[in-house]
């Protein structure tokens, strides 16, 4: 096996680069993983693309497996799907999903990898650090059966939301979006969808996904008396300003933020990070999220198609990564 690998960098705001780099000897609890697969968190990804991490937040944002540090040089990213070839006899061809960024090959600790299920496709796995924002989002959320509930935002993590929230029973879900395109994105999740304007109100929860004021502000419009606002958007560097006169606090409303960082309260006493993680991977065994995947690129043309999803000039939910088969590295 190769005892070297390309990786991608961002060498300055704006600007990335492959780079080759070292592997290290796997060691008896480690694993070295080819990477099939990894995918571009576009609103994450393309955020740090450009450098807008405030510098207050630079430890937070740090990914699990993140070289360098903020704003650049630094290898960053968390999606990746890739097969086993050297490490403990149970692991050994293994198809895993890891939070490493988007390299060639890599040595983890064993611990660090997750088996994908055999149901779920190693192209669709790479998915599974959305769907595990979104399984935190839903126990931060608490819905209740019959819940009359709108997810703003259909962008990844949106619309992973509104997927898992379309298997309660008797909820009314709607996914609120700007762009009509998204109209068909909603019907393969299962969710019925609507423009901003006209949205169905009333509703006892809204998920915030957009990252805009504007979609904060109305998911705040949306919300009937005493109503709870799931805040997941993370605007980096942005200001945000909010609606907070007028009658929200004579209707009681509420925004709560989650994060994936730790896991909810609602299940931190009974359930590990690990055990979110699988359960995510579980879940993607529904083809319904290969609807998620909007467009694919090579590896080696991931310098110049990050500008393009920073600038919009590319529009994507998940933008996947393939990588060359052994033979054709």
């Amino acid at each position: 096996m190769p005892r070297v690998a390309c990786a991608f960098w961002l060498r300055a705001p704006g600007q990335g680069e492959i780079r080759t780099v070292s592997l290290p000897e796997p060691g008896p609890d480690e694993v070295l993983v080819r990477t099939l697969h990894s995918a571009v968190s576009r609103g994450t990804e393309t955020l740090v693309f450009r450098g807008g991490v405030p510098e207050s937040q630079y430890g937070a944002m740090r990914a699990p497996f993140q070289d360098g540090d903020f704003p650049a040089p630094v290898r960053y990213g968390y999606l990746n799907v890739g097969v086993v070839e050297e490490g403990p006899p149970a692991l050994r061809g293994r198809t895993v999903f890891c939070l490493f960024p988007h390299q060639t090959h890599y040595v983890v600790p064993a611990g660090a990898v997750t088996p994908v299920p055999p149901a779920v496709p190693a192209a669709r796995a790479v998915l599974a650090g959305t769907v595990e924002t979104a399984v935190n989002a839903v126990w931060d959320a608490a819905p209740q059966v019959g819940d009359r509930i709108a997810v703003v935002g259909g962008g990844m993590i949106g619309c992973s939301v509104a997927a898992l929230l379309a298997r309660y029973p008797a909820v009314r879900v709607q996914l609120v979006d700007a762009d009509p395109a998204r109209a068909a994105t909603a019907r393969a999740l299962g969710v019925d969808f609507a423009l901003p304007a006209e949205a169905l109100g009333e509703c006892d929860l809204v998920v915030h996904a957009s990252a805009t004021e504007e979609g904060l502000a109305r998911s705040l419009d949306l919300l009937a008396p005493e109503g709870t606002v799931i805040e997941l958007s993370w605007y980096g560097d942005r200001r945000v300003s909010l609606p907070l006169g007028e009658a929200f606090h004579s209707r009681r409303l509420v925004v709560r933020s989650s994060q994936v960082g730790a896991v909810s309260p609602a299940r931190r006493a009974r359930r590990s990070v690990a055990d979110r993680l699988a359960l995510a991977l579980d879940l993607l065994a529904d083809p319904a999220f290969d609807a998620l995947i909007s467009g694919e690129s090579a590896f080696e043309d991931l310098p110049t198609v990050l500008p393009r999803l920073a600038s919009g000039d590319l529009p994507a939910l998940c933008h996947r990564i393939r990588y060359a088969p052994p033979d054709t590295a």
